[in-house]
C-alpha cells in the first residue's frame, strides 16, 4: 500500500485528531477505490496516535464513508420518508434502467454504486440523494438522466 497521499492529507490537517472525519472522506476521495480499508484504518490511527476503536467508530457511524469497494460515483438516494411522499421510488427506477443496475449494485466499469441512505437533511429539496457527498435536489427522473450522462462524461474524461 502506498500511503504517500495519506501522509499528505494528514499533513494537510496538521495530523489534527479532531480533523478525523475530513481526514477520512479527503483519503477516500482520492482512493481509487473509493473506501476506507482496515489497513487504511490502522495507518490514520498509527499516525494520529489514537486508539484504531475510535477511527473505524468514525468510519462506521457516517454512511457517507464506505467501508467496502464502490465505483467512482456513489449515488446514494435518500431514504427518508419525505424523499418518499416526493417520489424517491421513481428516481431509483430511473438510476436502475439507466445504469443496468440494482440497488447495491456496481456497474461493471466500476463508475457508478448505487445505494440508499438514511436521511442527511435536504427534507427542503426532496427527493434528493448524494453524489459523493455532494447533495442534488428537486430531483426529477430527467434531471437523474442528465446527471448520470454529465457524470458518465467525467469519468471517461479520467480514466
Amino acid at each position: 500500500m502506498d500511503n504517500g497521499y495519506i501522509d499528505n492529507i494528514l499533513s494537510d490537517f496538521n495530523f489534527s485528531k479532531i480533523e478525523l472525519l475530513p481526514i477520512l472522506t479527503e483519503i477516500q476521495r482520492q482512493n481509487k477505490d473509493n473506501y476506507i480499508s482496515d489497513d487504511i484504518s490502522d495507518y490514520v490511527a498509527t499516525k494520529l496516535k489514537m486508539p484504531k476503536a475510535r477511527v473505524d467508530e468514525v468510519i462506521t457511524f457516517f454512511s457517507a464513508i464506505n467501508t467496502c469497494k464502490k465505483g467512482k460515483f456513489v449515488l446514494q438516494l435518500c431514504e427518508s420518508t419525505v424523499c418518499g411522499v416526493k417520489k424517491k421510488h421513481l428516481m431509483g427506477e430511473a438510476i436502475e434502467k439507466k445504469l443496468n443496475i440494482k440497488l447495491g449494485e456496481t456497474t461493471s466499469d466500476n463508475l457508478f454504486t448505487f445505494e440508499h441512505t438514511p436521511c442527511f437533511g435536504a427534507c427542503d429539496i426532496a427527493p434528493a440523494m448524494r453524489v459523493n457527498g455532494i447533495v442534488h435536489g428537486n430531483l426529477t427522473v430527467e434531471k437523474i438522466i442528465d446527471l448520470i450522462d454529465q457524470l458518465s462524461g467525467d469519468g471517461e474524461n479520467n480514466k
